[in-house]
């Protein structure tokens, strides 16, 4: 073989046993720095490779499929290669002279399935070298766990679809079904860095996948973390975290929305949130600017005058049962950047069943959360009132602790919420759910 002269990566996949034939092994051997410059015979052997052995603290774990990876950086451009598994036969090999410090990014994913759930056991390294083997027992306590609880949605039951796999670097994951009204766990590595988690379920029969995205977190082991999707209360979701995305910000003489309007109980955001109507409404100095109707909740763009002026913003949209209703008041004038508006959301906690139900005749203590804006001035004013009659009358409910004491009404029946909310610097919210939840039998199912 003739080739230019220069810098390669090279890998070898050697297989244990005819390629189709089973689950065959395979002996992968990776020389990150292969210098061409001269005429040269390489040698590829097999023998040098040593076992990569990855196994879970749990007897129930069936072993499912595996990844190797190594990724090779020099001068500027960077070489990638893999090899995808189906048998626990894997060795591994470093070939020829180390590349230079910190040029070689490798890393091992392996998955393994339970009942319920799954084990995924991830390891990454930098340095010189490639991977010459690796043994992992990881104990009981090395290892993070994740509930992820499947809520029942509007349109009825189904099965949720989840992902869960290392944010950096390529990963075969595994996906695991959970049924609604289900609960599925995953046992895996906080070592290999952070982890991205899709929950995906149908909200319609005939309608898109309902996605939701919680990226690049990071865990700690012995740790165990819990997310419940497509429960209520269905609301305004604001990101308040360092870097987070912006949802409403003005440019010049154009504000621009994307509020998620319909982020489920625990403030994931869907991608096609479910809803039978949904308009924002703009007005100026308490002249209409504009109404947008039939788009994404929350979604809207306007083109507004220069000068400072005073806004009222309001979101509407509606569920197959109850709807969500938030008005912002600000003010705000034409910026040179883009400038976050100060908006802010009130978030309601109840304990709910996967169902969305609470018990029928019963007293709670529900958590109040504040996000957005209101996070940076601090709260001037919170009143919160509760209504068991859709709206048509409201009793005030004082926040102690960050909670409100709510007595549902009987089965059948709903509870409504409804949150004013001013700012330090004067900027106000009116949020308002109706039927934010509904009861059940106090001897229902949960």
């Amino acid at each position: 073989m003739q080739v230019p002269a220069g810098r390669y990566l090279l890998d070898s996949s050697i297989a244990t046993r005819p390629v189709g034939e089973g689950n065959w092994g395979n002996d992968w051997l990776v020389q990150p720095r292969l210098d061409v410059d001269h005429d040269m015979t390489l040698v590829l052997d097999a023998r040098v490779a040593r076992p990569v052995d990855i196994r879970p603290p749990v007897a129930d774990a069936r072993f499912e499929q595996a990844g190797a990876f190594a990724k090779v950086m020099y001068e500027g451009v960077t070489g990638f290669v893999n090899l995808m598994t189906r048998s626990l036969d894997l060795r591994t090999a470093h070939l020829g002279p180390a590349a230079e410090r910190g040029a070689v990014q490798t890393w091992v994913d392996s998955y393994w399935s339970r009942p319920g759930g799954v084990c995924a056991l991830g390891y990454a390294f930098r340095g010189e070298r490639a991977l010459t083997g690796l043994v992992r027992h990881p104990a009981p306590g090395d290892l993070a766990t994740l509930e992820v609880r499947a809520g029942v949605p509007a349109s009825g039951g189904g099965t949720g679809l989840v992902d869960f796999s290392p944010s950096v670097g390529s990963s075969p994951a595994l996906p695991l079904a959970v049924p609604s009204g289900g609960t599925g766990t995953f046992l895996f590595t906080p070592e290999r860095g952070a982890w991205d988690l899709v929950y995906g379920a149908q909200t319609e029969p005939e309608g898109p996948a309902n996605h939701y995205f919680v990226l690049g977190r990071s865990f700690t082991p012995g740790s165990t973390t819990v997310h419940t999707f497509d429960t209520p209360v269905f609301g305004p979701a604001l990101d308040s975290s360092p870097g987070a995305r912006p949802v409403a910000q003005r440019t010049g003489g154009t504000l621009d929305l994307t509020v998620p309007l319909l982020a489920d109980g625990d403030g994931h955001v869907p991608s096609s949130p479910l809803f039978t109507a949904s308009t924002v409404t703009l007005h100026r100095d308490g002249t209409l600017v504009a109404t947008r109707r039939g788009e994404k909740p929350g979604y809207a763009s306007f083109t507004v005058p220069a000068g400072r002026a005073a806004y009222r913003l309001t979101a509407s949209a509606t569920r197959s049962r109850g709807s969500v209703t938030a008005a912002w008041t600000f003010t705000s004038a034409a910026t040179a950047t883009a400038t976050d508006l100060p908006l802010s959301a009130v978030r309601f906690g109840p304990d709910l069943a996967l169902d969305g139900t609470a018990p029928a005749h019963t007293t709670s203590r529900v958590a109040v959360t504040v996000e957005g804006a209101v996070r940076r001035s601090g709260v001037r004013s919170l009143t919160v009132s509760v209504s068991t009659d859709r709206g048509a009358t409201w009793t005030r409910a004082a926040v102690t602790g960050g909670r409100i004491t709510v007595t549902t009404p009987g089965p059948g029946k709903a509870v409504s919420l409804r949150a004013e909310l001013t700012d330090a610097h004067g900027n106000t919210l009116t949020q308002t759910h109706i039927d934010a939840y509904v009861t059940r039998s106090a001897t229902g199912a949960r």
